[in-house]
């Protein structure tokens, strides 16, 4: 994981500007660079570097003497790289995956640039020549970028949003609209005689659901629908697995995680690589999430680590956590504590820097609880498909910011371009939950492989949130009994004057928009509703709530 930064058009002093890029230097701890453009004064990009390949040549941002018009920086992994170079004749100077972009962008412009990655992205691309910045980022928005571009001309570019936060000091409301960038989306802007940024044009350059024109390496058959699975998933695994850094997989027992973990641990015996896999539990005591992981470990032979914590050191991260995350969203908040305090330890106790985990499968295979409640097969493909499309101000969020907050770079394989195009090109009925289980699809892909043990395969969804927590006590029930007296009544039967858009209904929602309006004032805007389960009339985001919900113990 690294974090980008940059600024265009500054009619202000641009090294002061400068320091609000250090709000984002958790994002890269190895390497820091602030760089001015020859003859663009007012233009800047700073970089906080994460070495995952190349380390002597890697850093940001990429310029060479052969392409001496464009400056390239990115967040992000590129993964067909390799094939593009074959097919062009490309000559890479570096072994970055993301200099590819600069070749691209060299033979055919920003539109053959978008629609040849196979990877995941946050990217500012300069040429100097044509007096033009582009900005793009991947599908599903898994690598974080956010936006501010004034009526002034004045475009500023990073991977958190608190990183321009502190440009909006002389601006007024509608002028300092920090926002996300659209994922999907390439935005072209043209540089005037003193550097504004000009809005051009934007376009999308690859839908959700829509195959990729790149070539691949996986091609599927006709008729074996459960083989296509497989080997897609697998591929989407194996790509990812390209690091100079040791490479881990967070595993909670689950159904995804297990998956990736275990296809994981195959390619790496197979190709005989030189360590084994470390996979990651969390849990407080009762956990059955971490009984499950240990079961998956064992079978896979992993180097396998389980870290505990209590319901206080929970609560204590939870400042950290929402100012990190940058939202108030309950389901994320509560799904995100966990992860921050594992993805801490292997920072601090382990060599592993890359994490692959399961975000994804849940939206894109209808693996919540609450779709067994769908009315039909399309509305129920409806629902996921929603969910893909916002998933980079949930889920994909809180992968991203809890593992970047310590130094990790987190990769999802399910996410993977031509694997969700298949899966969603599939009969929506064939996606439904069947025989009283969600994601059968996936499960039924890899029945009788024995690649995880059949009672993990099979294990019935039980939300990271709740799993980390025993079965006679759940995380929300614990955080709710936190904030009962943290909020008064009077301060929750005003909330809809204090916060009328997305007016908190429970005094957990209350306090965590206080923490976040005390770090975020007047941003609440970021994320357009709370995440809540569909169908069900839920007034609350746990699965545990839901009628549906079968306690999924594993014997260990």
């Amino acid at each position: 994981m690294c974090g980008i930064w940059a600024i265009f058009g500054s009619q202000e002093d641009v090294a002061k500007q400068c320091s609000s890029c250090m709000s984002i230097r958790h994002r890269g701890p190895d390497a820091f660079r602030i760089e001015d453009i020859n003859h663009f004064k007012n233009c800047c990009f700073g970089f906080h570097r994460l070495a995952i390949r190349d380390d002597l040549n890697g850093m940001q941002p990429l310029h060479f003497p052969n392409f001496e018009h464009y400056w390239l920086m990115y967040n992000g992994e590129i993964y067909n790289d390799h094939l593009l170079g074959k097919e062009f004749g490309f000559n890479f100077a570096t072994v970055c995956d993301g200099e590819v972009i600069i070749h691209l962008y060299d033979k055919g412009g920003i539109e053959f640039v978008a629609k040849h990655l196979d990877g995941v992205f946050a990217f500012v691309l300069m040429d100097t020549r044509a007096r033009k910045v582009f900005v793009g980022r991947d599908t599903f928005g898994v690598r974080p970028a956010f936006r501010l571009h004034t009526p002034h001309n004045f475009l500023a570019v990073c991977s958190e949003a608190k990183g321009l936060i502190s440009l909006c000091h002389k601006m007024s409301e509608n002028e300092s609209h920090v926002e996300p960038f659209p994922p999907g989306f390439v935005e072209e802007y043209e540089l005037d005689g003193i550097g504004d940024a000009i809005l051009k044009r934007s376009f999308r350059f690859h839908d959700i659901g829509q195959f990729p024109v790149y070539k691949t390496l996986v091609t599927t058959t006709d008729g074996d629908v459960h083989a296509n699975v497989r080997n897609l998933l697998e591929a989407a695994v194996v790509k990812r697995l390209a690091s100079d850094r040791r490479i881990g997989c967070m595993l909670s027992g689950g159904l995804d995680s297990s998956l990736v973990s275990a296809l994981t641990a195959k390619h790496m015996k197979e190709s005989g690589h030189e360590y084994p896999l470390q996979t990651f539990s969390i849990g407080m005591k009762g956990s059955p999430d971490v009984v499950a992981a240990k079961k998956v470990a064992d079978h896979i032979g992993s180097e396998h680590y389980e870290v505990s914590f209590t319901a206080e050191e929970g609560i204590e991260a939870l400042n950290d956590v929402i100012w990190h995350l940058e939202s108030y969203d309950i389901t994320t908040i509560r799904a995100s504590v966990g992860m921050y305090l594992i993805s801490k330890y292997i920072s601090t106790k382990t060599d592993t820097i890359v994490v692959l985990s399961g975000e994804g499968a849940d939206e894109l295979a209808q693996g919540y609880i609450y779709f067994h409640q769908a009315p039909d097969a399309s509305s129920a493909d409806q629902e996921s498909r929603r969910l893909l499309k916002d998933l980079y101000m949930y889920d994909v969020l809180r992968g991203d910011r809890t593992t970047a907050a310590n130094g990790l770079e987190i990769r999802v394989p399910f996410l993977d371009h031509q694997f969700t195009a298949y899966v969603l090109s599939l009969p929506s009925e064939m996606r439904q939950p069947r025989e009283g289980t969600e994601k059968y699809l996936i499960r039924k892909a890899f029945d009788n492989t024995g690649l995880i043990p059949h009672e993990i395969l099979w294990r019935p969804k039980e939300a990271f949130s709740d799993g980390i927590a025993s079965k006679e006590k759940s995380w929300f029930e614990i955080l709710q009994e936190h904030v009962e007296s943290k909020v008064t009544d009077d301060e929750m039967n005003n909330a809809s004057k204090k916060y009328p858009v997305n007016t908190p209904l429970t005094k957990e929602a209350y306090y965590y928009r206080q923490v976040f309006e005390k770090q975020y004032p007047r941003r609440s805007y970021w994320i357009p509703y709370y995440w809540m389960p569909k169908w069900t009339g839920a007034t609350d985001p746990s699965a545990r709530t839901l009628s549906h919900y079968r306690c999924s113990d594993v014997k260990s």
